[in-house]
Order: structure tokens, then C-alpha cells, then sequence
């Protein structure tokens, strides 16, 4: 259920992000999910890659700066106001959402959430039956 992601800090610069996706890709890593956020000096890109560990040790290796975050994927109905009952269980809890990126596919979306608080927002959406992913099926997507 909790997920490895990858955060790479990057200047604000072109070429930064091939530089990512190159080293990812000589290393034979696949990226699954990202976003990035940004200012007008560095952004931070965010992602869920097939092999964390080794993506990580690649990004240090070429002198990325790099971190690992524990974040949670959940898979909801791709339908009007699926995610807004997922995010409600959770801000009835007073669990508070740091970010969250997704990507749709059909008629399923998969979201990944940075909750306040891992453990308990893991608790609250296995008892309203939320289907969390494992990390292990984010991995390969």
C-alpha cells in the first residue's frame, strides 16, 4: 500500500528533465506516474518508477539530488465525484492532503495521495473500502 516515489530536485533549466528521463532509461528504469511542480528557479519532479531503488542509486550516480517519499495509491471510478468521497472519508478523519497527482485510464483512475498522516489514512480508506493499490502494481504500471 505505501509506495516509494521518487522526489528529484531540478533547476529550472532546459535539458534537466531529458536528463532525468535518459538516466532512467540507460538504467532501464520505466517511469509509471509524475508531475512536477516548479517556480521560476528549480521544480521538483515527482514520480513513481518500476525499480526505486535503482532509478535512486542512477539519479545519485549522475548527480541528481534525490529523495525517497512515501505516498499512497488508491484506485477510484473514473466518474463525477469519485474522488471527491474518497477525499471527504479522508477530511472527515482530518487527515490533510500534502499533493496528489493521477492519471485515468478507462474507467478506473489511479491517484496518488501524500497524506498528513500515512498510517492512519491508510486505516480510514481499508475501512470504507477504497482500493489502495500495492505499491508493487504502481511499480509496473
Amino acid at each position: 500500500m505505501v509506495t516509494k516515489q521518487l522526489s528529484i530536485f531540478l533547476e529550472n533549466k532546459s535539458g534537466r528533465l531529458r536528463e532525468v528521463t535518459e538516466v532512467l532509461g540507460k538504467a532501464g528504469i520505466n517511469l509509471s506516474a509524475l508531475c512536477i511542480a516548479e517556480n521560476s528557479d528549480f521544480g521538483i519532479l515527482r514520480c513513481i518508477v518500476s525499480d526505486p531503488e535503482k532509478a535512486y542509486d542512477a539519479l545519485r550516480a549522475n548527480h541528481f539530488a534525490v529523495k525517497f517519499t512515501d505516498v499512497i495509491g488508491i484506485n477510484c471510478p473514473n466518474t463525477p465525484g469519485a474522488l471527491s468521497k474518497v477525499l471527504n472519508y479522508l477530511t472527515d478523519e482530518g487527515i490533510f492532503i500534502e499533493y496528489m497527482y493521477s492519471f485515468a485510464n478507462g474507467d478506473s483512475a489511479n491517484v496518488i495521495i501524500r497524506p498528513s498522516n500515512l498510517q492512519r489514512c491508510i486505516e480510514v480508506l481499508t475501512t470504507k473500502k477504497v482500493d489502495l493499490l500495492a505499491a508493487s502494481d504502481l511499480y509496473k504500471l
